[in-house]
């Protein structure tokens, strides 16, 4: 196998950062992660889905007090 064939892809990283946030990572990919992937990787990638989270909490919460003040 070649250097690149035996790098992280972007939805191997995508998919374990959601694995992670839930708690459900495998021990596979985990190991698969630390082994093969690059840590700034899997630290922008879980950045923009904590700030996509709290900008949905952040939504629903605004919400329900626009719905609640009617």
């Amino acid at each position: 196998m070649s250097d690149e064939q035996k790098k992280v892809t972007l939805m191997q990283v995508i998919s374990s950062v959601l694995a992670a946030m839930f708690g459900v990572q495998s021990a596979k990919n985990r190991e698969r992660d630390f082994s093969k992937g690059e840590p700034w990787h899997y630290a922008v990638v879980g950045l923009i889905f904590t700030i996509i989270f709290i900008l949905i909490v952040y939504g629903v919460v605004q919400l329900v007090i626009s719905k609640a003040a009617h």
